[in-house]
């Protein structure tokens, strides 16, 4: 926060205004060459590089195709199928973990298939209301978790009334738009190393000193920064300021996978240049071709739904809410 409202006072003293330069990035984008040395100073470091402030509604009701009907390509499909079940599978590690956190015995794979439905459900709302995002477990919340002690679902619930009673407050958008570029980054680096970590830490219930295991987690990980690091290269070089998410599909276009087919082409570029699907692509077959046992690769741990039922305070832990529960009674994908 200290951080914060300095940058605004250094942004609205004018310490990062340039002679001729426009503070209108990356809205203008394209830069003269005189202003090319202050570019990243200005992007990175005023909070007013948005414009949001000036721009955004006190109040603004979002709704359904706001943006118009969704179009359909099968190149971004295919992208988006195999980003999904990355982010699935990585939700399924955070459920295990909050698991372990709060003393629960770890979901059954009906109780996980009850998650990834509804995290699925959320997503098509998502489109519908043009958010541009999919719904998924939040990693960081493990740590949150951890830090906190509170893992009360009434938090969790007053915390999203608040979400969506914010979302009507243009305002707060843009409040959160004017962080600048440096800063995120530096909370980013926090927050990125702590889902390492927590990643990581899940190998405690694998065989830790297996050769093999070591071998699945080195390999996996250089591939998987080096892979979408080679794709990546292929982006073209233009005057345009491309955030860091967007560089994939940029190399995507001119990547080096040619065959006959452009929309095969475009899809297998992206994929390659994104370091978590790359990842999840080699560690997933070392894991299920390398010999190994149970034990050793660390499935022993999951609880089965016998387990569950057997328990009744598990279950209850695990149940859904009265009402919720009234309305999917019918289906089977939501038990245990």
């Amino acid at each position: 926060m200290i951080i914060w409202a300095y940058a605004f006072f250094l942004t609205a003293g004018g310490a990062y205004n340039f002679k001729g330069c426009s503070p209108d990035i990356p809205n203008s984008n394209i830069l003269i060459d005189a202003c090319q040395k202050h570019a990243d100073t200005m992007r990175h470091c005023r909070t007013d590089v948005s414009n949001a402030m000036r721009t955004a509604a006190w109040v603004r009701i979002p709704y359904p195709l706001q943006w118009g009907i969704p179009t359909f390509r099968l190149r971004t499909s295919i992208i988006m199928v195999i980003v999904s079940l990355v982010a699935s599978i990585d939700s399924i590690g955070s459920y295990h973990s909050a698991a372990i956190r709060i003393n629960l015995k770890p979901p059954s794979p009906g109780i996980v298939s009850r998650g990834i439905g509804l995290e699925g459900f959320c997503s098509v709302l998502a489109g519908l209301w043009g958010t541009g995002t999919g719904a998924t477990t939040l990693t960081e919340n493990v740590h949150t978790i951890n830090a906190t002690k509170v893992a009360n679902r009434r938090a969790v619930q007053l915390g999203a009334a608040l979400l969506i009673l914010f979302s009507f407050v243009g305002k707060i958008g843009a409040i959160l738009a004017s962080i600048p570029q440096a800063l995120a980054a530096a909370v980013l680096c926090f927050t990125w190393a702590l889902i390492v970590a927590l990643g990581l830490s899940t190998l405690q219930y694998t065989q830790n000193a297996s050769s093999r295991n070591i071998i699945i987690v080195g390999v996996s990980l250089f591939f998987g920064l080096s892979v979408p690091a080679y794709f990546q290269q292929y982006a073209p070089e233009t005057g345009l300021i491309l955030p860091g998410y967007l560089i994939p599909y940029a190399a995507a276009s001119n990547g080096p996978v040619h065959t006959g087919n452009s929309q095969f082409n475009f899809a297998m570029n992206a994929l390659l240049s994104l370091n978590m699907v790359v990842t999840l692509l080699v560690a997933f077959v070392l894991d299920n071709t390398v010999p190994g046992s149970r034990q050793e690769r660390g499935v022993y741990v999951w609880s089965k739904a016998e387990d569950i039922m057997t328990d009744p305070s598990s279950l209850l832990d695990y149940s859904l809410p009265s009402t919720v529960a009234r309305c999917f009674h019918w289906a089977k994908c939501v038990g245990t």
